[in-house]
């Protein structure tokens, strides 16, 4: 029988539902430095390093989601099997069928987890029914690894990419740092990188320093303290607050969500580019534009797998104005559809949908008058993602309205100076918030090129430093990221 203390040190390598493995978590820091000494011995050989880093990956997802690491493990040789076959099979019926098998396995598996309560839902509601919902487990990042493993058997299927081995696939399909939240890569991306010998410049190092810090900062100090202090308050019951509050709390979950993903998707960046593989950017300062409201720099690796696996192949804009809008309509209703299994959701594609339908009119429709509306769209961009935002927060309809109701009716402007009072932390994180967004590209880089000549000492204090306000703002409990439950 183990000694107490090495019992709880196993205990912590175990699956627990309710401390699933997390970049923001104590333990993760600790257990990451633990790899990296290993991986700094292994790198160089090829084999060897892709065979380790596999392996923690797919510990890094059992901890995530316990024994749900199946479904990873079968979407990954379900797809290596269809991607072989497929290439050694000649253009035809058979072929074709071996895309849909794929298209079958993985749609299904999303289907299953995610949308079965969704199709109860429905039927009870049109078909007059009673049908229980199921307990259900939605395995974290399942939209993720899904979509990426979709793009490697598609790609496959049109000739542009050449089948792997399992283990460089299954590298690919399990590489930990954007597994469970992406961004979402393509094979065509990341599957050369495999072959070429791991080399960390200083300037990729430094960089991968400086985004896993910001990426630490936007979700554990100011995105966990905006949510805790105020954003879930607002929204568990928006009839209790005045108007003015509740604007406040829209915006405060628009900061929130995107200093939450945003700062995964710097965190996996980071975290990548000290391993000596380079991701995709997901963002593109997503609310500053002059145009009107648009998917394509928010998730910017979904919105193009949206496009490039969807929009395209529906027949983009190749087959008129009106079926250019269908097909937009389409597509951001699935994409809708796949950030949740609801309604609000649905509505909340469609809406984004209708916007970028009217854009395209106005875009293909260049007149005086296009112009003009064109700039009022800039100008209404950011309330009305904020809109968008309040269906896609809210945990119902009712609650969505409620927030609009009290905005509308009962706005109390004259409690500003009550309101800056009681909250003022809270205005000083979404401060933040905003300036983490807003921030111009040429003072980005010279912060970044700050950290990354600093000693290896001094990255190593920025780091600590970062830990320290994560201490003083966190609650007892780790704030797992919003995207996991999509």
């Amino acid at each position: 029988m183990f000694p107490v203390d090495i019992s709880n040190l196993l205990d912590q390598f175990r699956y627990h539902p309710n401390a699933p493995l997390i970049f923001n978590s104590g333990f993760f820091l600790f257990l990451f430095l633990g790899f990296l000494a290993i991986y700094l011995l292994v790198y160089k050989y090829k084999r060897a390093h892709i065979i380790y880093l596999t392996l923690f990956s797919i510990f890094f997802y059992y901890k995530s989601s316990g024994i749900y690491v199946l479904v990873l493990l079968f979407t990954t040789i379900t797809d290596y099997a269809l991607a072989k076959l497929m290439y050694q099979t000649p253009k035809g019926l058979k072929k074709e069928l071996l895309l849909i098998l794929s298209l079958v396995s993985n749609l299904g598996i999303l289907a299953y987890f995610k949308y079965t309560n969704f199709f109860i839902d429905i039927t009870n509601l049109f078909w007059y029914r009673d049908i229980a919902q199921m307990d259900i487990f939605l395995p974290v990042g399942v939209s993720f690894f899904t979509f990426q493993s979709l793009s490697y058997t598609i790609d496959v299927y049109r000739d542009e990419l050449k089948p792997v081995s399992l283990l460089d696939f299954a590298f690919f399909v399990t590489f930990f740092p954007q597994m469970v939240a992406g961004p979402i890569v393509r094979a065509k991306d990341f599957l050369p990188q495999i072959h070429r010998p791991v080399f960390v410049s200083t300037e990729d190092f430094g960089r991968g320093v400086f985004l896993f810090a910001c990426g630490l900062f936007k979700k554990a100090v100011i995105s966990d303290y905006i949510s805790r202090n105020f954003v879930d308050r607002v929204f568990e019951e928006p009839l209790k607050y005045t108007g003015l509050e509740n604007l406040f709390g829209t915006y405060g979950y628009a900061l929130q969500i995107y200093c939450d993903f945003s700062g995964y998707t710097d965190m996996a960046i980071g975290i990548a580019l000290v391993l000596g593989y380079h991701l995709v950017p997901n963002f593109d300062a997503p609310i500053n534009r002059q145009a009107s409201p648009s998917f394509g720099r928010w998730h910017i690796s979904l919105s193009t797998w949206l496009r490039d696996y969807l929009y395209i192949p529906l027949g983009g804009n190749r087959l008129g104005k009106i079926r250019t809008y269908i097909n937009l309509l389409i597509t951001m209703l699935l994409g809708g559809l796949w950030h949740g299994a609801s309604m609000q959701f649905v509505l909340w594609g469609f809406l984004h949908g209708t916007a970028l339908s009217i854009e395209k009119f106005f875009n293909i429709n260049s007149t005086t008058l296009a112009a003009i509306i064109t700039h009022f769209a800039g100008v209404i961009n950011l309330p009305f993602c904020v809109f968008l935002l309040d269906i896609f927060r809210a945990a119902t309809f009712q609650t969505a309205l409620d927030v609009l109701y009290q905005i509308a009716y009962d706005f109390r402007p004259e409690l500003i100076g009550d309101f800056i009072h009681g909250y003022y932390r809270v205005l000083v994180f979404m401060a933040l918030g905003f300036a983490f967004h807003f921030v111009p590209k040429s003072i980005e880089q010279r912060a970044q090129n700050a950290v990354t000549y600093l000693p290896l000492l001094g990255k190593a204090l920025l780091l600590v430093a970062i830990i320290f306000c994560v201490m003083q703002v966190k609650s007892s409990e780790i704030q797992p990221f919003i995207y996991f439950q999509f």
